[in-house]
């Protein structure tokens, strides 16, 4: 028997790296009309509305343009769903006040009633 050194196999190849993420930038106005949208319905009943509707648009508009290049479709939709109901909520809450109490008004002058009680 000869003393052959023994040959050991070269290590294997270090596995390829793996591409980074390219994650898209979120729209900044998708995002101020989900927070509006939410706002909404906490804090401002009518004006944050508006503020998610308009945003909502101004954002889905925006994301359009970019072509893939921005991301928050979904937000947008969201906030535009919170605004528009809130909004619609409101004018029908109006409309049911001014109805009943105009209502009320014209049911006391068919009766008669003054306005001193």
């Amino acid at each position: 028997m000869t003393s052959e050194p023994i040959a050991t196999p070269p290590p294997p190849p270090p596995p390829p790296a793996m591409p980074a993420a390219t994650s898209r930038p979120t729209s900044t106005l998708a995002v101020v009309s989900l927070v509006a949208g939410i706002t909404s319905w906490l804090l401002l009943p009518f004006v944050a509305g508006l503020a998610a509707v308009i945003c909502g648009h101004m954002a889905r508009a925006e994301i359009r343009r970019s072509n893939g290049a921005l991301e928050g479709d979904g937000l947008a939709i969201a906030g535009l769903v919170l605004g528009w109901v809130n909004v619609v909520l409101c004018v029908l809450t109006v409309a049911a006040v001014v109805l009943f109490f105009g209502g009320l008004a014209v049911l006391l002058g068919v009766l008669g009633v003054s306005g001193q009680l």
